[in-house]
């Protein structure tokens, strides 16, 4: 035992703080393993395993640092159902965990509230949950700092609630406003669970159901108590304040009974929660603030929580080992793995000597790990013990906190029997017995009392035997700790446990006394309530002392009254007379009764005739007010009608959209107009439905029928005729009906499917006149747009193909100058096509990440169906892009094999350059101003305008080498030969001079009839000039021409087909 003393402390220091680190690793690994289990995206709820370690680790550490230094790293924003999860554990662990945990909290509120806001603005399934429950925590936190005395459980007294309201009214109204606002959150969250449940296809007994389900648990709780405080706080307002002045917290507690009422109903019927918990039922109708009597019927909501243990998981085994309190399995470990260095040598001597030290060392620390295992046994057997003395005591307590309860009941019941007992101070035999009841009834409580105080006595010994227990345990400890400091920790750390219990049954005992003292404030009440009663009792007696003088003055009374009992018989009989005759007026007053009544009953009958009369004379006023509003009615679509005539309503336009919208108004206004009608037939004493449905349909039909009129001063020919009549259709149906409403004959058979009909045949005359694309539908814009791209992609590859091979061509062909001026612009155009086809993968790029930055929930053809009108400017700049480059191949194709001019190549250059422009500028318009892809697509398209100039000079500087400049000499020429070689230069000069200004005109045209071309469909195109709609390829024009001054925009943008040159000629 001695030998053990020997060991060096720096040795044993190291153990304990070995032991340390393997304990709060463990601590850690177990907190993460819980965490990421209760924290994860499966739609499943969290289970309650893994939030009772969360929970049990912040009473470990007093706080929740741990929890938040790793759901910090968790991606919230990333998955909505992640969020919804996180929001349910910080949930419990404000509610159940450790009161250090609020603060921890307070400090991320910034994130729960970022958090929240980011949730708000997206539509998912959980993100308006998650918006709601954010909110619900932040209101929790700020209300629980503010007021630190109500813990975050909200279960507190009502002497705790008492003192943080105080005395001054503006203290509880505050107070008031915010429980108010406190359980608005709750609710808010409780009934948009609810609602999404009961939208969904999710029930109580699904995975995604309970996941919805499984945070109003908590909120079930948290609304029990909100609720009592709102009563108590309210209740003590009207004390303090007018009724007037609480009528707007009066209205808002209506609303939130209401609300809470309706939702512990639903939650009591849902199966998920009748195994979890017990929702308090709430009462019939509101408390009565009005009425102070109203608070002593008031009972506290009590929400019980089934303990029902949830099975384990076969995965989740290796988590689920209990943490031992003190990691003992390495103790002899760390001095195993110890070198032995020279100077353990120089303490314990030499091998021999050593080694027999180490057998006694271990035998002494076997013996030692026994005593240790024995003392922690014994202190695992006391602790035992004392929990369950402390779980008998608090149902004492409770039963103590039941017996009060009674007690009070029994008090007011001897309050109201008192006041009884004052009422009736005549009754002097009932006085009494309530007396003796009220004796007996205080000497039950006076009993009950004494058994109190024995109960209090036992538990005063039962705790000096704990203490006895307890120093006990100490000198068994003390005595280890002097064989070894690793058992004096162990002694500490089981006397801080025994600290705690003895604590925790002090705090105990401290509550119990002062509910005995309160039981003996109560009983002093009593006692001084029943000497008052006595004296009250006492003052009755002698009231019935006077009552006996007064009986025996009423004796005396009885005996002259009989004595005068005789002298009235004599009276009686002449009495007996009158009444025969009263008896007979009698029978008169019967008859003239039954007369009157049968005059009441003739002016009943007359009532009803005229109650009958005046039914008839409402339906009479409400024909003639229909009768009214079909007359405005009529006037309106007559109105109409005669500006369809009016010269000065040529002059009017208006649009196939704008025409469509009303036409679309007007046939619902005719299903409104078909409901009325037949709601009028079933009950004509109400004509409301149907007056303001003709209202609406009147003025909608004027207004379909003017903008018809209207929309057809710009639409053709045909379509002009047929809008117009159909318009003249709609008003003669129209007042054809209003005819027949108008009419009691004609109302049954009256029906505006006629009116529905030409509304019908106008609508799809606006559909018709609408601008349409190129026979593509909105739907198949995105496939479209994907197409030309790719085809755009090939062309383009295809081109680089293609100069390539006449590279070689060229090569084998041509020689020298030639060779070399061919190469020169050959390789131009070959940088230019990479640089176009950079471009073209540079912009779709962009358009993919437009795509996926703006489409939000919807698909990417939603997306370009939604943008047609940028959509086809893409489609339009790609297929010009492709159209340049397969023209670009052709024309130096042409220079090439010296077939074509170099003028052609520079215009394709030109073209080309446009294009790329024009492909830009689509793309910049939907595209962030500081998307990386954007600046890459603009220097993209700067590299293909410097290609393109590369293209322009080296075409220039070829046609110059290859040219044959004629040197002029005119040294033998005489003055008259000058003058007239002069004479014929200026002559080619003029007419170049004029065929550059023709074709300058022409360039003009070209461009007018490309943009007229563009702006309408193919099919058009071929029925005005009978020519086929199949493409004809021809020249490009400039990309920038001038507009003309009417123009419609063209309804597909892209490269128009235009017919050969010869045609406009």
């Amino acid at each position: 035992m001695n030998s053990i003393r020997r060991v060096p402390s720096r040795v044993k220091t190291k153990m304990t703080e070995t032991n340390l680190v393997a304990e709060r690793e463990h601590f850690d690994k177990q907190q993460l393993s819980s965490i990421s289990k209760a924290i994860n995206s499966n739609e499943a709820p969290v289970k309650e395993k893994h939030a009772r370690r969360i929970i049990l680790g912040t009473y470990r550490e007093k706080g929740a640092f741990t929890f938040w230094s790793y759901a910090l790293g968790i991606p919230l924003s990333s998955n909505s159902i992640l969020s919804w999860k996180f929001c349910h554990v910080l949930h419990k662990v404000l509610r159940d965990g450790h009161h250090n945990s609020l603060q921890d909290c307070m400090r991320h509120h910034g994130n729960i509230v970022e958090m929240g806001q980011l949730w708000g603005n997206l539509h998912d399934r959980y993100g308006q949950l998650v918006a709601l429950y954010c909110k619900l925590l932040c209101t929790k936190m700020e209300f629980h700092m503010k007021h630190s005395e109500i813990r975050s459980n909200l279960e507190v007294t009502d002497e705790v609630l008492e003192r943080v309201a105080g005395t001054d009214v503006n203290n509880v109204f505050q107070l008031t406003v915010k429980v108010f606002d406190y359980l608005d959150a709750e609710l808010r969250l409780a009934e948009t669970v609810i609602r999404q449940l009961n939208t969904s296809i999710a029930i109580s007994t699904t995975t995604s159901g309970q996941c919805r389900l499984s945070p109003l648990v908590q909120v079930i709780q948290d609304c029990s108590h909100l609720y009592h405080f709102t009563v108590k706080l309210l209740f003590k307002l009207h004390a303090c304040l007018p009724a007037d002045t609480l009528q707007g917290h009066r209205d808002r507690f209506h609303d939130q009974f209401h609300s809470l009422k309706t939702f512990f109903n639903k939650a009591r019927d849902m199966l998920y929660f009748k195994r979890l918990i017990q929702i308090p039922k709430l009462p019939e109708s509101p408390p009565n603030f009005l009425h102070a009597a109203s608070l002593a019927k008031h009972a506290r909501p009590v929400v019980v929580i089934a303990s029902e243990d949830e099975p384990e998981q076969q995965e989740d085994d290796d988590d689920d080992d209990p943490e031992p309190l003190i990691n003992v399995s390495d103790v002899t470990m760390p001095s195993m793995m110890v070198p032995q260095f020279d100077k353990f040598d120089q303490t314990f001597g030499p091998a021999n000597d050593r080694d027999i030290q180490i057998e006694n060392l271990q035998q002494d620390l076997a013996l030692l790990r026994a005593d240790l295992e024995r003392v922690k046994g014994e202190a695992q057997r006391y602790i035992t013990q004392l929990k369950s003395q402390i779980n008998s005591l608090e149902t004492e307590l409770e039963e103590q906190r039941v017996q009060k309860q009674r007690a009070l009941v029994e008090n007011e019941q001897l309050r109201m029997e008192l006041e009884a007992t004052r009422r009736r101070n005549a009754e002097h035999e009932i006085v009494q017995a309530t007396f003796g009841e009220a004796e007996t009834r205080a000497q039950a409580t006076e009993q009950r009392y004494t058994k109190l105080k024995e109960k209090h006595t036992e538990l005063v010994s039962s705790h000096a035997e704990l203490l006895r227990k307890s120093a006990d345990t100490v000198k068994i400890l003390s005595a280890t700790q002097q064989t070894q400091e690793e058992v004096e920790r162990t002694k500490q750390q089981l006397a801080f446990e025994v600290d705690r219990i003895k604590l925790d049954a002090d705090m105990k005992l401290e509550e119990q006394k002062f509910e005995m003292k309160k039981l003996k404030r109560d009983f002093d009440e009593k006692r001084a309530e029943v000497e008052h009663v006595k004296g009250t009792l006492q003052r009755t007696e002698k009231v019935g002392e006077q009552l006996t003088s007064s009986l025996l003055a009423l004796q005396a009374e009885k005996e002259r009254l009989m004595r005068s009992a005789s002298e009235k018989e004599a009276e009686l009989s002449s009495l007996s007379q009158a009444a025969q005759l009263q008896q007979s007026s009698l029978q008169q007053e019967r008859e003239r009764s039954t007369r009157e009544l049968g005059e009441l009953q003739g002016k009943l009958q007359e009532k009803s005739r005229r109650e009958v009369q005046l039914q008839q004379k409402l339906l009479e006023e409400q024909f003639s007010l229909l009768q009214g509003t079909i007359s405005e009615a009529e006037c309106i679509i007559q109105d109409a009608v005669a500006k369809l005539d009016d010269p000065l309503h040529i002059r009017c336009t208006s649009s196939p959209d704008y025409l469509v919208s009303r036409a679309e108004a007007t046939l619902g206004s005719i299903d409104k107009v078909k409901k009325g009608h037949s709601d009028y037939l079933t009950n004509m004493g109400d004509a409301g439905g149907l007056l303001r449905a003709l209202t609406n349909f009147s003025h909608l039909a004027a207004d379909t029928i003017i903008n018809g009129s209207a929309t057809a001063h710009l639409a053709p020919t045909d379509h002009s005729d047929r809008l117009t009549e159909n318009c003249r259709g709609c008003a003669t149906q129209s007042l054809q009906f209003l005819k027949d409403l108008k009419s009691k004959a004609s109302l049954q058979r009256a029906d505006p499917a006629s009116i529905r009909i030409v509304v019908e045949k106008i609508l799809r005359l606006g559909e018709e006149l609408r601008p349409k694309g190129m026979d593509v539908r909105q739907d198949e814009l995105g496939d479209l747009v994907d197409k030309e791209m790719a085809a755009t992609s090939a062309a383009i590859e295809k081109a680089v193909r293609r100069i390539d091979e006449m590279m070689n061509q060229a090569r084998m062909d041509t020689s020298g100058v030639k060779l070399e001026v061919n190469e020169r612009i050959l390789y131009s155009c070959t940088d230019l096509m990479k640089a176009i086809h950079l471009l073209v993968l540079t912009s779709t790029d962009l358009q993919k990440e437009i795509v996926e930055g703006g489409r939000g929930a919807a698909t990417i053809k939603e997306f370009y169906a939604r943008n047609s009108r940028w959509t086809e400017g893409l489609i339009s700049a790609s297929k010009a892009v492709g159209w340049g480059a397969t023209q670009m191949v052709e024309s130096a194709d042409k220079v090439v094999l010296h077939t074509g001019k170099y003028e052609e190549l520079i215009v394709c250059s030109h073209e080309i350059a446009a294009s790329t422009a024009q492909l830009v500028a689509s793309s910049k318009v939907k595209a962030d101003r500081n998307s990386t892809k954007l600046t890459a697509l603009q220097q993209a398209s700067r590299h293909v305008n410097e290609m393109a100039a590369n293209v322009v000079a080296s075409t220039k500087t070829g046609q110059g080498h290859l040219e044959d400049k004629d040197t002029m000499d005119f040294s033998g020429m005489s003055l008259i030969k000058l003058k007239m070689e002069e004479i014929e230069s200026q002559v080619k000069v003029l007419e170049l001079e004029n065929q550059l200004g023709n074709e300058r005109l022409r360039l003009g045209e070209l461009r007018k009839k490309h943009y007229d071309i563009a702006g309408v469909p193919a099919a058009d195109l071929s029925e005005g000039n009978g020519l086929d709609p199949s493409p004809a390829p021809v020249a490009p024009s400039s990309p920038k021409p001038s507009k003309p001054s009417v123009m419609r925009k063209p309804d597909l943008a892209q490269k128009p087909n235009l017919p050969p040159k010869n045609m406009f000629r």
